[in-house]
């Protein structure tokens, strides 16, 4: 049955008010092996992802209606799915909030199909990891482990490698464990503002910079070159777990 075919296919949404664009995707995303819907609005995106389940939406910035930026924020707010944002060359300021809301990653119009289809491959692989990464960064005893030290989500207190305990601050802790639930996965300021509690910080607060640099000097064996924390540019920083 064409239901079974299609449940072994990693999924996609397209959406794009230009119908040359959703017509290219379409058929050249499903020659490569994918699932392919096309939506030319926010409308039909919002039938679409109310209805079916999707891995990623590929989503145009600049649309008539709700722009992909609200529906970036929509998405990231409500589904689990990888988010690349079609943007024009121009666009750097939206490309940035874009990315500060939420989207996986970007490419500029016109773009080369092939290298698209790179950027998403690596959007979906990224998000595979992050799966089984976060369960092995939970376990049961609640310590979940940054470099040598140790974060224990119930006690709220980090412990190095000899035991002993690391002082941090509410505010490192809630930070740590933003990162803690989100394994593999970059957050931009004003995701780890939200998954922090802390909205009384400006997005663009160098704060939140100087915090995760004090973090460095407490759980990375060289802070000036992270391995844990590492700094996406232009996007934000990731907890990476699994590496090595």
């Amino acid at each position: 049955m064409s239901t079974e075919s299609k449940s072994d296919k990693q999924r996609i949404l397209v959406v794009d008010d230009d119908s040359d664009v959703r017509f290219m995707l379409h058929r050249y995303l499903g020659r490569h092996g994918f699932d392919v819907e096309v939506a030319e609005d926010g409308a039909r995106l919002r039938e679409l992802i109310g209805e079916q389940d999707f891995d990623l939406v590929v989503l145009d910035l600049n649309m008539p209606g709700e722009d992909g930026i609200s529906l970036a924020r929509f998405l990231r707010d409500n589904h689990p799915v990888g988010i690349i944002m079609l943007t024009a060359a121009a666009e750097v300021v939206d490309r940035i909030v874009g990315l500060e809301v939420g989207a996986d990653d970007y490419i500029t119009k016109p773009f080369e199909p092939r290298e698209l289809l790179a950027r998403i491959k690596s959007v979906l692989r990224r998000l595979e990891n992050a799966a089984p990464a976060a369960a092995r960064s939970t376990p049961a005893d609640g310590r979940v482990p940054f470099g040598g030290c140790n974060l224990d989500t119930d006690a709220r207190r980090l412990f190095d490698e000899d035991g002993e305990e690391v002082t941090i601050t509410s505010m490192e802790f809630d930070l740590l464990k933003a990162f803690a639930d989100h394994p593999n996965k970059v957050l931009s300021r004003d995701q780890l503002l939200n998954l922090a509690h802390n909205r009384d910080w400006e997005p663009f607060d160098r704060s939140i910079d100087i915090r995760i640099t004090r973090l460095r000097r407490k759980i990375e064996p060289d802070p000036a070159k992270p391995q844990i924390i590492k700094t996406v540019r232009g996007a934000g920083y990731i907890y990476v777990v699994g590496e090595g």
